[in-house]
């Protein structure tokens, strides 16, 4: 498929931009459902919703020829039951009120991608996970509400009857980009000499350059026999310990002072966040976009952070 109108809804932060910085030159309109009111500029046209309910904005959905879905409050925060709650209800909600709006359309978009995360594997240290063998019932309790929030937002997803709509839920690791998400945060830790392993060090950290993201989604979006589950992610996963050390030698920063479980445990509560968004083992391999043939521009983490950092 060659688009001519996608809508993009609930993301105006980091991931949006990323999609729509990669399509700003093409001849593609970019609907974004957000939210708060922006001012519409180029072929970016923002429409607000709420969510939860339909509205006007269901009508940007007709002759539509592609819906991402990236909604979904910030899991960087601390996990008490108000957050947990909206944490997850950000995500069904949202998920299950584009389905109702799609059933409701004269002419859907032929292809829906609702996002999810890598997270939703088991903490693992001893093999990767793909799509096919990937388990996603962790022994570990401190895990499980990562994945509860992944499996119930699939969930929702799957159960949205669109008989007619392609579908795919992309389960994405950290994307890198030097202008949001981790990175930028990674890089001023690491400058001011305190980029050095976090916990024991040997989790391993699933990630993505910015530009594969984008080209993963336009690769979905071009390959109309491929939908299901895919894993969105670098094939090539790295330690904790290895990636703190790429950053130090692009930084030229000689020093990094490594965080045990307890000092972590400290920050994590000063800065409203948990320690599983670095702790957590994520060793998840892109299977199902190799054997479809998608190539990656930045295959490992050394290739990607000399890019983000020249």
């Amino acid at each position: 498929m060659k688009p001519h109108k996608i809508i993009l809804a609930g993301e105006t932060g980091f991931l949006g931009q990323v999609l729509v910085d990669y399509w700003k030159d093409s001849p593609i309109d970019i609907v974004v459902l957000s939210r708060k009111p922006y001012t519409s500029h180029d072929r970016v046209r923002y429409v607000t919703w709420d969510g939860k309910s339909i509205g006007t904005w269901a009508d940007e959905l007709n002759e539509a020829d592609v819906l991402i879905n990236l909604a979904g409050r910030t899991v960087d925060c601390r996990y008490t039951a108000r957050n947990k709650r909206e944490i997850i209800e950000s995500r069904t909600k949202s998920t299950a009120i584009l389905g109702q709006a799609i059933r409701q359309t004269a002419n859907p978009p032929q292809l829906w991608i609702n996002l999810s995360s890598a997270t939703i594997y088991r903490h693992a240290l001893d093999r990767q996970m793909d799509e096919i063998t990937g388990e996603t019932d962790s022994p570990q309790a401190e895990y499980r509400f990562s994945q509860q929030v992944c499996k119930e937002w699939e969930q929702a997803f799957w159960e949205s009857d669109t008989p007619e709509v392609r579908k795919v839920a992309l389960r994405s690791s950290l994307v890198l980009g030097r202008d949001g998400g981790v990175f930028p945060v990674l890089k001023r830790l690491t400058r001011f000499g305190l980029g050095g392993q976090q916990g024991h060090g040997d989790q391993f950290i699933s990630w993505l350059h910015k530009h594969d993201f984008a080209r993963i989604i336009d690769f979905l979006i071009r390959n109309d026999a491929l939908d299901g589950t895919f894993n969105c992610t670098a094939p090539c996963p790295i330690r904790n310990t290895e990636f703190m050390t790429l950053l130090r030698r692009a930084f030229g920063t000689p020093i990094g002072l490594p965080a045990t479980r307890w000092m972590l445990e400290i920050g994590a509560f000063l800065l409203r966040t948990e320690t599983e968004l670095v702790l957590k083992s994520r060793n998840v391999i892109p299977r199902r976009l190799q054997e479809a043939g998608f190539q990656f521009a930045y295959p490992t983490a050394s290739e990607a952070v000399a890019a983000l950092v020249k």
